[in-house]
């Protein structure tokens, strides 16, 4: 049995191949996300920036775009800007605006269908994702069938982020939301389509903690734990006024 190599970071070119069997053990599931192409047996770039893996499991391609491209079963923020009997039409941040069914909930029967208002977040998962079709979006799990967090966002505050920075507040370990999580009690949903959804009982937390995790995309963890510490006591000062 050979070893598994450690993986690191590095820069890759449109183009390229990457061999990635070399970084997984046997048991591994490799799961390509966005910026790489698997074609005729081998995984190649689709767009330059960094390469970078969670659990040597799920590999994508991060870079320094702004527009987001949708990727297969992504976990997505959708804002409804149409509606018809069958279908919602999300604006996702894309080129194109996504289709979401009115039976693609948790439920849902041609009886009973979500009455989802214009201007009403959703949480959804991207399920078609192709450069000749508009994206297709769900509000139920691909695997189990149940909503699971997914369907429409009430209340809350909607952040707009970097890509980057959504990707990493994906991270169950990341810094800021960790560091956070340690005074504060709120609800998140991190779409990785740039958007970041808030929600917390009192509104001047909820814009505290939304300025927070818009300006620790480039801390380090230990610049980030004191920012928070400062935040900690400013509610604690606000409170007390």
């Amino acid at each position: 049995m050979s070893e598994t190599e450690e993986f690191k970071p590095y820069t890759i070119l449109p183009g390229e191949t990457v061999s990635l069997d070399k970084y997984k053990n046997e048991k591994d599931v490799i799961k390509i996300g966005p910026g790489l192409l698997h074609e005729k047996h081998q995984i190649s770039a689709m767009k330059a920036g960094t390469l970078k893996n969670y659990n040597n499991q799920k590999w994508w391609i991060d870079s320094s775009q702004r527009r987001y491209v949708p990727s297969l079963n992504e976990h997505v923020i959708g804002k409804i800007i149409a509606k018809t009997q069958d279908y919602f039409r999300v604006d996702i941040g894309s080129a194109h605006s996504a289709l979401l069914s009115t039976l693609a909930f948790e439920g849902a029967t041609k009886r009973n269908k979500p009455n989802l208002e214009i201007g009403a977040l959703v949480y959804a998962r991207v399920s078609l994702a192709n450069k000749d079709m508009e994206p297709e979006l769900e509000c139920i799990s691909a695997t189990t069938g149940k909503a699971n967090g997914f369907g429409e966002l009430k209340n809350g505050f909607l952040i707009k982020c970097s890509l980057g920075l959504c990707r990493s507040l994906l991270n169950p370990n990341t810094p800021i939301l960790t560091a956070l999580g340690e005074h504060f009690a709120f609800e998140t949903a991190i779409g990785m389509n740039g958007r970041v959804w808030l929600n917390t009982a009192d509104i001047s937390n909820t814009i505290l903690l939304s300025n927070a995790i818009k300006n620790s995309e480039f801390l380090s963890a230990k610049e980030i734990k004191q920012m928070v510490k400062e935040l900690v006591k400013q509610s604690e000062d606000d409170m007390e006024l």
